[in-house]
């Protein structure tokens, strides 16, 4: 059997991979010099948690057959050197997952906002259908232990990132997965310490469009003017193109119906966003061959991938949500959800900066007119993680300026945050918490008490 080492086994994605390639049977050593929650416990579980922190050389030998890279190493790593010194074939995860999966049916799934939510809503109905395939997605999703799967099935569905593979190779994630079926969710600029330019970001996805295999399928979200441009820049006259558009539906007394081929079933998530991912996973779904009808009856028990739309307190009057939003056209995205399942209840929305691109001046503009739907609304910001990013203090002026809100409230410290939530409406209100941090570690326990208490 295979000989890998993991150099940063402790990250996210790293730590999973390792622990799938060990259950297929795989040799399996890996070092880090930090390790954290949950990789720790789950590395340690499955028999792979290094002894010692830190890097060592000579855990290099030449028997190795590979040697997986993660996201934590840098260019002069001493493990990495050594496999350099020593000819070992080195891969960056998704290299490794292709190389893994080159006879496999290879689903992708990309796009600025939604492939977390559409990957997990196809894994979700292949699932329930005892359809038998790998995976690769970017959350822990409800009904599976781990976020990454490789066995010897058929096919493999992955969420497809554009951030880099690793800090060795700046090239998104998902150039290097090959698709015979891809998924585009929309373009929305992100990531700007990467991709400095809008043009420079939408190239990467015409790029994705080109590593699509031949006689590949294409799904895209036609109701995206940006993408849909792209699409047409660059046609292939040898793959399958699928354009999808928002899907027929209704609200009634707060439960959205979705109509698909003349069938309609309620849901357990709303909002237009999650119906465009929903359309989308149907698509994939269909070229997979599962019927209209097998997918809707599946996809009613959806509830939604972790820390998107979760409900953490719902009462007569209150109902506090938390979601990963953070981007510009996700933050916007999921107020409107919001606000248009709820059209009577007062919206709250508190939003934290938290990514580089976010807490960076040039990007503030981004975020006009994405509060729009809401009642009342707060930007938040922790100072320390202005400092670990070494970026500059941010100035709150311009900041309001940009965003130009009516009444935005901004706060970098948890307590006035706390505090301001509290002072909101506590009748027929929702709370929106969206951040892919964690407000500086605000106590949502206390939050949600000082609400049941009220």
């Amino acid at each position: 059997m295979p000989r890998i080492h993991f150099i940063a086994i402790g990250g996210n994605v790293m730590h999973q991979l390792a622990i799938t390639l060990a259950r297929k049977g795989y040799q399996i050593t890996g070092s880090d010099d930090e390790i954290f929650e949950p990789a720790l416990s789950n590395l340690q579980s499955a028999g792979l948690l290094p002894k010692e922190l830190g890097w060592y050389p000579l855990k290099i030998t030449s028997n190795l057959d590979a040697v997986v890279v993660g996201m934590h190493a840098r260019e002069d790593n001493p493990e990495l050197v050594q496999a350099k010194t020593l000819n070992i074939p080195i891969y960056s995860f998704p290299e490794f997952i292709f190389n893994e999966s080159r006879n496999k049916l290879r689903v992708v799934i990309g796009g600025s906002h939604g492939k977390t939510t559409t990957t997990a809503m196809v894994m979700h109905v292949l699932q329930q259908q005892s359809f038998q395939f790998d995976y690769l997605v970017g959350a822990q999703l409800n009904g599976f232990e781990h976020s990454v799967q490789l066995t010897d099935v058929p096919v493999i569905v992955c969420e497809g990132d554009e951030y880099p593979a690793s800090a060795l190779d700046k090239r998104p994630k998902f150039h290097f997965l090959f698709p015979n079926i891809a998924v585009i969710t929309g373009i929305a600029w992100d990531h700007i310490n990467v991709f400095p330019t809008f043009e420079i970001y939408k190239a990467q996805f015409e790029i994705f469009i080109s590593k699509i295999e031949p006689k590949g399928t294409l799904i895209y979200n036609a109701a995206d003017d940006v993408l849909k441009a792209l699409v047409k820049k660059q046609p292939r006259n040898d793959i399958q193109y699928i354009p999808y558009a928002l899907p027929q539906h209704d609200v009634k007394e707060g439960i959205t119906f979705i109509t698909i081929e003349r069938i309609t079933v309620p849901l357990k998530i709303f909002g237009n966003h999650n119906l465009y991912n929903l359309h989308a996973a149907y698509w994939v779904c269909k070229t997979l061959g599962i019927d209209a009808r097998s997918f809707l009856t599946n996809i009613q028990s959806f509830t939604g991938a972790s820390k998107r739309l979760e409900v953490l307190l719902q009462t007569n009057d209150v109902t506090v949500f938390r979601d990963f939003a953070h981007a510009p056209s996700k933050v916007k995205a999921t107020i409107e959800a919001v606000k248009q399942q709820y059209p009577l209840r007062h919206l709250t929305a508190v939003f934290e900066l938290h990514t580089y691109s976010s807490l960076s001046t040039t990007f503030f503009k981004e975020y006009k007119g994405v509060f729009n739907m809401a009642d009342s609304c707060a930007v938040f910001y922790a100072e320390h993680a202005l400092a670990i990013k070494k970026m500059p203090p941010i100035n709150e002026v311009l900041l309001k300026q940009c965003i130009a809100q009516p009444g935005l409230s901004v706060f970098h410290t948890k307590a006035d945050l706390q505090n301001w939530i509290l002072q909101q409406p506590k009748e027929y209100t929702n709370i929106l918490l969206m951040s892919s941090g964690n407000f500086d570690g605000l106590d949502i326990n206390e939050l949600k008490n000082n609400f049941i208490h009220l």
